[in-house]
């Protein structure tokens, strides 16, 4: 049984249904029907369906002649249109956002704390780390002085006398702060340790303008805030250090690390879930100010 060729090729298309066996000169009994093809193919997701109808002709036999007689009728086939993609956008059909002013974010990499009451070390850790100073919580904790021991309680639970936070890590980092056996540590040695660890510009204090720490966020400096545990605002008091520093404490102290500012809302790198957050200005300034403003400014 002799080949056939198409008579024409059709150009611009691309074919998905194809002829079942070779295409024969005339019928035989040996061959078996062709299979009918479908009357209703579906159509790919990105194109049309059109149709044509091939002729055939004998090998050999000039284009110019007629089919013969006893060849098969044309076969209809569906061809599928080439899917032509959508010219990609103009720039006038671009409209880029426009950074609003005030607005900012620093790339500053989200870790959880690693000990239970070390979120002062592990927001550090993160302010150290936007600069690319990379250290683990336990590495920074070990340059801290801790001062382990118990403090002297008065009535309604409340803390007499304490540790010094702002020259030591204060009770047990693996303790509990409601208790407590734990508490924390304030901004002169998260300072100390920033400058010596890569950041020789850092500095803080208490007393910060909001202003202030806006301001630094949108230079792109990321800022250690002191605050409390999920933003609540429990009781805060004061105790006195072993060395007669008064220490407004309170049980569900906590710091922070900030890495971005909008009109309206401050970004939270917040070391106890390891997450990041937007909060409103007027909720962190409200929490804040249990702590007297206390902040550490990486730069």
């Amino acid at each position: 049984m002799k080949s056939l060729r198409l008579a024409h090729l059709v150009t611009g298309v691309i074919v998905t249904a194809t002829l079942s066996g070779t295409l024969a000169t005339g019928p035989s009994p040996a061959a078996p029907p062709a299979p009918a093809l479908s009357s209703t193919p579906q159509l790919p997701a990105t194109g049309f369906v059109t149709t044509t109808r091939l002729q055939v002709w004998h090998e050999g036999q000039p284009r110019g002649e007629a089919v013969d007689s006893t060849v098969e009728p044309a076969v209809e086939l569906h061809v599928y249109a080439l899917y032509q993609p959508p010219a990609p956008p103009t720039a006038v059909d671009i409209v880029p956002w426009v950074v609003p002013a005030g607005y900012r974010t620093v790339g500053v990499p989200v870790y959880q704390q690693a000990m239970t009451l070390d979120c002062e070390t592990s927001a550090l850790r993160m302010g150290l780390a936007a600069y690319g100073h990379y250290y683990s919580d336990a590495a920074l904790f070990a340059t801290e002085s801790v001062d382990a021991r118990a403090p002297v309680m008065g009535p309604n639970h409340s803390v007499v006398q304490w540790g010094d936070p702002y020259t030591n890590f204060v009770g047990n980092v693996w303790g509990n702060d409601w208790t407590p056996t734990g508490y924390g540590i304030y901004y002169p040695p998260i300072v100390a340790i920033a400058q010596s660890h890569g950041l020789p510009n850092t500095y803080g204090g208490e007393g910060f303008a909001a202003a202030t720490v806006y301001n630094e966020l949108l230079a792109g400096h990321p800022v250690e805030v002191w605050i409390e545990t999920n933003w609540t605002k429990p009781w805060v008091g004061t105790w006195t250090a072993w060395d007669g520093r008064p220490i407004r404490y309170s049980y569900a102290e906590h710091a922070v690390t900030l890495s971005g500012v909008s009109a309206t809302q401050v970004r939270v790198n917040d070391p106890l879930h390891g997450t990041q957050y937007w909060v409103s200005k007027w909720l962190f300034e409200s929490v804040w100010a249990d702590f007297d403003n206390m902040a550490v400014v990486f730069r």
